[in-house]
């Protein structure tokens, strides 16, 4: 059970900027000023510590409650600009979409690969059947070494562009909201800072982000009724 002892904030307002801040391209600055014109003056340096110390708590609760994610694993990785300095956000999902974990390093050598699917492997607990991943030979010894009884398909320019498109492109979708958020933050302050917020963000973020393409309109507004209604019992808003 989360503790809120010591804050004199009702867990209402300081799950709702946490979910703000999360879920919508916002800065600490925008939240304030919507909470103010509801009526609620906290500083954006209160929001601040707030996402600091229940983000990472609130995402790691979603992510005990959700499903088994699927058994095929779609892995790649992207640069991202730290002060000047090229890194690379590494990020798996599996066969629906689903965000399996986030790792920023500032290599994509075999060493970062190996790095990568440890920490998958002690997250998830479980191997998959399938691993996808684009062309790039640091995959090859990672999964020759920590995954070598798994299936591994490799999709990035290949002959046939359709595959390499239906392959691949899950993993590559789910980089779209990371970009928008980075934009919106004016780019990251440093490695740690870009880990420990993405680390939450896409924890939270995918919960409220449902295949709303799928759905139809009560079918999404019923699905989202039942998404707030976890993320109460996640920030012990009820037991408050």
């Amino acid at each position: 059970m989360l503790s809120y002892k010591g804050h004199r904030y009702p867990v209402e307002i300081i799950n709702h900027c946490v979910w703000l801040y999360f879920r919508f391209p916002l800065s600490f600055r925008e939240v304030e000023e919507l909470m103010l014109e509801r009526g609620v003056v906290v500083s954006y340096e209160t929001i601040r510590r707030w996402c600091a110390k229940f983000g990472q708590a609130y995402a790691n609760q979603l992510r005990r409650r959700r499903p088994q994610p699927g058994d095929t694993w779609h892995l790649d990785e992207v640069f991202i600009k730290i002060n000047g300095t090229q890194h690379y956000l590494w990020r798996a999902v599996d066969q629906d979409g689903n965000v399996l974990d986030v790792l920023v390093q500032s290599r994509r050598n075999a060493k970062a690969a190996k790095k990568f699917f440890r920490k998958l492997l002690k997250g998830l607990g479980y191997v998959p059947r399938v691993i996808v991943t684009d062309k790039l030979g640091s995959y090859q010894v990672a999964h020759r070494e920590l995954m070598g009884s798994v299936e591994h398909r490799r999709s990035k320019y290949l002959n046939n562009r359709a595959e390499n498109s239906y392959l691949n492109n899950r993993a590559e979708n789910s980089h779209q909201p990371t970009r928008q958020r980075e934009q919106a933050m004016k780019r990251f302050a440093s490695p740690g800072h870009a880990q420990r917020f993405l680390s939450a963000f896409s924890g939270i973020s995918p919960h409220f982000r449902p295949n709303r393409h799928k759905l139809s309109a009560p079918q999404w507004r019923t699905e989202m009724a039942d998404r707030f209604a976890v993320w109460q019992e996640v920030t012990a808003t009820a037991a408050a």
